[in-house]
C-alpha cells in the first residue's frame, strides 16, 4: 500500500494547511513537519481520507478513493479527534476500543488484554498519566485490532513529552511488522529525529574512527652539548724537604754544684686550739 499527496492544502491561503507533499508505504515509517496547534490534526485527517484537502490531491495505490483510504488507514491520537479523554482510565480506553474491533469490551477483556501486553497494572491509571512512550505503544496495538487497517498515522505524539527516540522506535517495530507509518510532529521533535537519522546513517556506513587531531611533525631534540673536557690538575709541587737539624754541639763540663746550705730547723707547731680556729 502506497499513500500519496500532492500539493494539498487546507483553509484561505493555506492557513489551516499551507501547501504539502509526502508519501508513505506499507513496511516504512516517515515523519512529517506540521506546527502550530491545528495542523497536526488537519493534516492527519486528510492522509487518512477523512478531510478532504481544498487544493491538491490523495491517492491510495495510485487511486483517489477516501472510502478505501478511511478504511485501510487509522488516524491515532489526533487531538480533539482520535485522542482518549486523558481522565478515563487505561482499561476504559481498551475497553472502548475493543468494542469498535469487534471484540469483548467487557472490564475483565480489557484487562486480560493489557496482561497480554504487559500493562496490567497501568489498568486503574488515567490514560493522560501514561508513560508517551507506552501510550503509543498501546494506541497502536488497539489501532490494528480492527478489520483491514494496514497503515497508521499517529499525529503529534511529542507533544506528551519524553524522548523521541520512544515513540520513534516503536512506530518503527509497526513497519517492520508490515504497517505504513506516518509521524507528524512538530519542529523540535523533527530537529531530534534529523540527527537521529544522521547517526543511523553514519553507523550503518561502517564503523566510526576516533577523532585524532594532526600533530605537527615531531622536532628532533637538540643534540646535548658536549662536557667540557676536564681541565688537567696542575702538578703538586715538590715538597722540600726539611732541613736536617743541626747536630747538638757537646754540651759544656758542668761545673761543680756548690756546697748545699744547712736547712733551717722547722718551726714549733701551734697549740691545738689554734689549729682549731684555723679550721
Amino acid at each position: 500500500m502506497r499513500i500519496a499527496l500532492h500539493e494539498v492544502s487546507k483553509g484561505r491561503n493555506g492557513q489551516a494547511l499551507p501547501v504539502t507533499s509526502l508519501e508513505f508505504h506499507t513496511g516504512a515509517v516517515r515523519y512529517a513537519l506540521a506546527e502550530t496547534e491545528q495542523r497536526p490534526t488537519v493534516l492527519g485527517l486528510i492522509a487518512s481520507g477523512r478531510m478532504r484537502p481544498d487544493s491538491g490531491r490523495v491517492s491510495i495505490d495510485g487511486a483517489s478513493d477516501a472510502k478505501d483510504l478511511r478504511h485501510r488507514v487509522a488516524l491515532v491520537d489526533a487531538p480533539d479527534v482520535s485522542d482518549p479523554h486523558p481522565d478515563i482510565t487505561l482499561a476504559g480506553v481498551v475497553g472502548e476500543e475493543l468494542m469498535f474491533a469487534g471484540a469483548g469490551a467487557t472490564p475483565l477483556h480489557a484487562r486480560r488484554w493489557l496482561a497480554r501486553l504487559g500493562f496490567e497494572e497501568l489498568a486503574s491509571v488515567p490514560i493522560g498519566n501514561i508513560d508517551p512512550a507506552a501510550r503509543v505503544r498501546l494506541l497502536c496495538e488497539l489501532a490494528v485490532l480492527r478489520r483491514g487497517v494496514e497503515g497508521i498515522v499517529l499525529v503529534a505524539p511529542d507533544r506528551h513529552g519524553g524522548s523521541p527516540d520512544g515513540w520513534w522506535r516503536i512506530a518503527g517495530e509497526f513497519a517492520d511488522r508490515g504497517y505504513a507509518m506516518l509521524v507528524i510532529v512538530g519542529g523540535s521533535a523533527a530537529v531530534a529525529l534529523e540527527r537521529m537519522h544522521e547517526l543511523d546513517a553514519v553507523n550503518a556506513s561502517g564503523p566510526v574512527e576516533p577523532l585524532v587531531l594532526a600533530s605537527p611533525e615531531p622536532v628532533p631534540a637538540p643534540e646535548p652539548a658536549p662536557e667540557p673536557e676536564a681541565e688537567p690538575e696542575p702538578e703538586a709541587e715538590p715538597e722540600l724537604e726539611a732541613a736536617p737539624e743541626p747536630e747538638h754541639a757537646p754540651a759544656p763540663p758542668s761545673e761543680p754544684a756548690p756546697a748545699s746550705a744547712p736547712e733551717p730547723a722547722p718551726a714549733p707547731e701551734p697549740e691545738a686550739e689554734e689549729r682549731g680556729d684555723a679550721r
